[in-house]
């Protein structure tokens, strides 16, 4: 077998890659100190069963903005210096060892966890509860917020010809929501409440409606994240969360807007916050016998969870970790247009403006929905 080759030159088996045409691999990355910086990072050569992308597009995750300014998210810990990212998508610029299913030139999508493929959960389908994954973009594995990643080639996606970069990078997202709605029980017809207009809330708002939900009802404490909802999704009923009031009195005006009986109250609610006292109105929003599936990523602990009323009401709680198997059918969905994400990328930035485009994206008041990170050189 010949050794792998850009443009007809050679790739060394060594680490690192070198080769004069390519530009500098600038990165983004954050520090255990909270601080992000750009600077440049090796070109790696890619190993066996590997692939070297020159990463066009990387969406901006609430949890880059997290791991930046706390370092951690649960049991997941920054203890140095990481590139962030992990929304990626890009173009195959060198081969490794024994990868046949792909060439050079490829356009694809990066699903970011590289399982490790022996483990009960690997080998029984749920890949993405593997206790040794290694994710993009949290410590120590670097992410897509470069412009030259090394990647598994089982955990990359061709994309269709009318399929952009940012679109693909969308799929990370979106697959977030398809493994909670495969998880959930939306069905066609009936009501679904969803709290939080967040990026992954609007993505789910998409999903229920192509679903057939209805009707549907986003919350949110944002009043211009609302606004937003209604234009993306317009036949979506929004509330406006109270925050003077307690969860048990929003969830009655929320269940109003499904109607006034018991059955008429919402049956599935996706939880995309992970705020606790957004938790604990949608176990009361949620109709007896009804499902709450928690979405968004919240504190290790959270105490005030109304656990009599879930058990007494016979309403499942459940949860999601990522996603497994779900990029064929999440760019499927885009490229036929069953959903339509594009409205959701607000702003973009040239990756040499990374710095910038997190500082923007870390405050909600500077109106961003989705935030990308391209190189289109």
């Amino acid at each position: 077998m010949s050794p792998p080759s850009v443009d007809g030159i050679p790739v060394p088996a060594s680490a690192e890659l070198k080769l004069a045409h390519l530009l500098p691999n600038a990165c983004l990355r954050a520090t255990a100190d909270h601080r992000i910086k750009l600077e440049e990072a090796p070109i790696l050569a890619p190993g066996k069963g590997e692939v070297l992308i020159h990463v066009r597009a990387t969406g901006v995750c609430g949890s880059d903005i997290h791991f930046w300014k706390t370092g951690r998210i649960g049991e997941l810990v920054f203890r140095g210096d990481c590139i962030l990212g992990h929304e990626g998508a890009g173009e195959i610029i060198a081969l490794g060892e024994g990868v046949t299913n792909f060439e050079i030139g490829d356009r694809v999508a990066i699903e970011p966890q590289i399982p490790c493929s022996n483990c009960f959960n690997c080998r029984n389908g749920d890949y993405n509860l593997c206790a040794d994954v290694k994710f993009s973009g949290v410590y120590p594995y670097d992410g897509t917020l470069q412009r030259y990643k090394v990647h598994s080639a089982r955990y990359i996606y061709k994309l269709p010809e009318a399929m952009t970069y940012s679109q693909a990078a969308l799929v990370e997202p979106l697959s977030v929501v398809l493994h909670a709605v495969e998880r959930a029980r939306i069905q066609f017809g009936k009501g679904c409440l969803i709290s939080g207009a967040g990026p992954i809330g609007l993505i789910a708002l998409e999903v229920a409606r192509a679903s057939g939900a209805t009707p549907i009802v986003i919350s949110d404490i944002a009043p211009q994240r609302l606004e937003f909802a209604k234009k993306f999704v317009p036949r979506a009923k929004t509330y406006l969360v109270d925050t003077t009031k307690t969860p048990q009195e929003n969830a009655l005006q929320i269940r109003g807007l499904f109607g006034e009986t018991e059955y008429e109250a919402p049956p599935v609610v996706l939880e995309c916050t992970g705020v606790e006292s957004s938790v604990v109105t949608a176990c009361f929003a949620a109709r007896r016998s009804g499902q709450v599936m928690v979405v968004g990523v919240g504190r290790e602990i959270m105490n005030n969870i109304p656990f009599m009323h879930v058990s007494l009401a016979e309403i499942d709680l459940t949860f999601i970790n990522r996603y497994h198997d779900t990029w064929p059918a999440g760019i499927a969905a885009m490229t036929s247009g069953v959903i339509n994400l594009d409205m959701l990328i607000t702003h973009t930035f040239p990756l040499e403006r990374a710095v910038e485009a997190l500082t923007l994206a870390s405050d909600v008041k500077n109106g961003s929905i989705k935030v990308h990170i391209t190189d289109e050189l």
